[in-house]
């Protein structure tokens, strides 16, 4: 028996005597992927999450990679930091982190990203921002840590790139 996941796009198997193996552990070690931070190890922090689509949703979830053993994740499309970010540039979220200067040590700051990204993704396909942009945002990453205490400069970052995001999309549909 194996468990079937993709990573990025590419799909891998596992045998089954690894279902409890964690998921940061296998992007790590069997994958070469460190942009996952592992830091609490205990599904606290945040910093390790990845997003994850489980057909037939097309919605991605956050996931704590570091509590997430491999058999939880079979059947799902995992999406890492290096799976997010372009080929060439930088996300609209990774942008208005960097101009926001929301990180000082940047530990924390690739699952920022994922959740960022998600919650971004999920308010595109809703079409409009939520009555209270504030609270929304908070629910998205608010249980994240960051140690250097970057919490207001990136809640600014993900509330300008959402305003911008509903702004850019309003001019081409007027």
């Amino acid at each position: 028996m194996t468990i079937s996941f993709k990573v990025n796009g590419i799909s891998h198997e596992v045998d089954s005597n690894r279902a409890i193996d964690r998921l940061i552990d296998f992007l790590h070690d069997d994958l070469g992927l460190s942009g996952t931070k592992f830091c609490c190890g205990i599904g606290i922090c945040r910093a390790c999450t990845v997003a994850s689509i489980r057909t037939p949703n097309e919605t991605a979830t956050p996931v704590i990679s570091c509590a997430t053993a491999l058999a939880m994740v079979d059947g799902t499309e995992i999406t890492t930091i290096e799976g997010v970010t372009p080929k060439e540039g930088l996300l609209p979220i990774q942008e208005a982190f960097l101009q926001e200067f929301s990180f000082q040590c940047g530990y924390c700051a690739p699952g920022y990203v994922i959740a960022s990204q998600i919650f971004l993704d999920g308010l595109r396909k809703l079409g409009s921002l939520p009555s209270d942009l504030d609270a929304a945002i908070e629910k998205a990453v608010g249980s994240h840590i960051c140690r250097c205490t970057g919490y207001v400069r990136y809640y600014d970052a993900i509330r300008k790139t959402a305003e911008a995001m509903f702004a850019k999309e309003g001019s081409h549909n007027g």
